[in-house]
């Protein structure tokens, strides 16, 4: 049979370059490509051993050990699904993933955190009553019962458009949805990434972004084991550990999130690590502050932005290294087989056109192409290429509305500028439009972390009698910081318009944020957004 699948990665590239280090996890421990590709196929085995097959969904759930990516790579020999789990989950959450994606089996490395000991894990609505998901312990590298038997290759027929993943969103509008990317997803996003970001052969990632989000798995380790780079595996983000490790391992290549760098820029040693062999430093999740890409500037780094999503595995827009100086909100321009327009706001609802597929999501033929915003005006961003999902599980109703004639509607505002590079202005829903006036938080917060006492911020709406809704500021001090919150405000007078500026300001601890390190809006509205 003839495998298509990123499945197959680890055995050709172990014949190419067998001996080459594919892992790096822990203490020294070094995995091969061909270690990896052993590791894969009596994975397989033993997940068909426990029944199985083509298109059945297996779970994982684990940090970034070898495990996972030899988890994802014996699902795909067998054409199944691969499903990870964020480690952070409770087990009500837990349970209704399982369910939602139907998962087979359950493969859990070494009791990670938020699992039921018991062993099976309950599952809920639509499973029948007294069912459970068997859970296969498997160790930090990935080998598991039933799987100590010479490895061989599972012969399955694996095709580009055949499912690879169900990764979840974060569920901040209502129940997590899973994204499905197939395998020509996958591999077009990671070609993507080799493309624009000048990946070599002598690569060496570290990946101290949780693997179970999009990020780091396709924008590092997937594009990297590809081009037969290695992967340096942290269970957990640490930023003294991340400096040891840039240094110990030559590290040439990180993705982060901004409080990750940030982290990193404010450890002890970050002024004397020798940070010389870093080639490509990567932020996305949230809008990086220019003070933040400065501070690296200092030591001779160039910070790019990123931006994507889950839905589109994930890239869409990377800043040019020359341009990362751009401005507040500036995400650079499409990735190489990636393309974007922004549409009119009018239009922003343009009629939906996938067509249904006995497989659960839509597939799409060729679509028109919608009319795009002028230059400069804000209109949402619109995503088409082969890296965009076809849609969610078992969600026909979601996939549709997530289309508009062929074009993801990421629900992002944006603009593009006369060389068609595109600024992210907000989220839609977040826009607190007050006094008919619309006010975008993220334009707000960039001006606000330009004062030299906010180390983080957020801008939320809260009801007034006046004017519907006004912005206030949520505030955490720099290390060693004493915020005045009327002088912070008032900093902004003549920065912006008066609109513009947060009616009040609180200062708070830290900021609630998810999995992934982005700011929990719904939390801080919670907390702080009360009149």
């Amino acid at each position: 049979m003839h495998d298509e699948g990123i499945g197959a990665w680890p055995a050709r590239r172990a014949r190419r370059t067998p001996h080459r280090t594919a892992l790096i996890h822990g203490d020294e421990r070094r995995m091969s490509y061909t270690d990896l590709h052993d590791h894969a196929t009596r994975l397989a085995r033993a997940l068909r051993h426990h029944g199985v097959r083509k298109g059945d969904r297996v779970g994982f759930l684990g940090p970034n050990r070898p495990a996972f990516l030899a988890s994802l790579f014996a699902t795909g020999l067998l054409g199944a699904v691969f499903v990870p789990f964020n480690v952070r989950l409770a087990p009500p959450e837990l349970a209704y993933q399982l369910a939602d994606c139907g998962a087979r089996v359950l493969l859990r490395s070494d009791r990670s955190p938020g699992v039921p000991a018991e062993p099976g894990v309950p599952v809920g609505t639509g499973v029948p009553t007294g069912a459970g998901v068997p859970v296969v312990e498997v160790d930090a590298e990935g080998r598991a019962e039933a799987a100590t038997a010479a490895a061989h290759p599972a012969d399955e027929a694996v095709a580009p458009d055949d499912p690879c993943v169900i990764l979840y969103t974060s569920g901040t509008t209502g129940r997590p949805k899973g994204a499905v990317l197939t395998h020509a997803n996958l591999t077009w996003n990671a070609v993507n990434v080799l493309i624009d970001e000048d990946l070599t052969a002598d690569e060496v990632a570290l990946i101290a972004a949780p693997l179970y989000h999009a990020a780091a798995l396709g924008m590092q380790a997937l594009p990297v084991l590809l081009k037969g780079g290695a992967c340096v595996l942290m269970e957990a983000f640490d930023a003294g550990a991340a400096l040891e490790a840039v240094e110990k391992h030559h590290v040439t290549s990180l993705f982060g999130v901004p409080t990750m760098f940030r982290r990193i820029a404010a450890h002890p040693r970050w002024r004397e690590s020798d940070l010389s062999s870093l080639r490509t430093l990567v932020c996305g999740g949230a809008p990086v502050p220019e003070a933040l890409i400065a501070t690296y500037a200092h030591r001779g780094l160039t910070l790019r932005q990123g931006y994507g999503m889950t839905e589109a595995a994930p890239g869409v827009l990377l800043t040019h290294e020359r341009h990362t100086d751009a401005g507040p909100g500036y995400a650079g321009v499409p990735h190489f087989f990636t393309d974007v327009r922004v549409a009119p706001p009018a239009t922003g609802s343009l009629s939906r056109s996938p067509t249904r597929s006995p497989n659960r999501y839509p597939t799409r033929s060729p679509a028109p192409t919608p009319s795009s915003a002028p230059v400069g005006d804000t209109g949402e961003l619109l995503v088409r290429g082969p890296n965009v999902m076809p849609g969610y599980w078992n969600r026909p109703r979601d996939s549709e509305a997530a289309f508009t004639d062929g074009w993801l509607r990421t629900g992002d505002a944006a603009r593009t500028d006369a060389d068609g590079g595109v600024t992210i202005v907000d989220r839609i829903k977040e826009v607190i439009i007050s006094g008919g006036e619309n006010i975008y938080p993220s334009e707000v917060e960039h001006a606000l972390l330009a004062h030299p006492g906010v180390a983080e911020c957020a801008v939320i709406p809260v009801p007034d009698t006046d004017w519907g809704e006004v912005g206030r500021a949520v505030l955490v001090a720099a290390p060693g910081a004493t915020l005045d919150t009327a002088e912070v405000l008032a900093s902004l007078t003549g920065r912006l318009a008066r609109y513009k500026i947060p009616h009040s300001a609180v200062i708070a601890p830290d900021l609630p944020r998810s999995g992934a390190g982005k700011a929990a809006r719904r939390h801080i509205k919670e907390r702080y957004g009360s009149p």
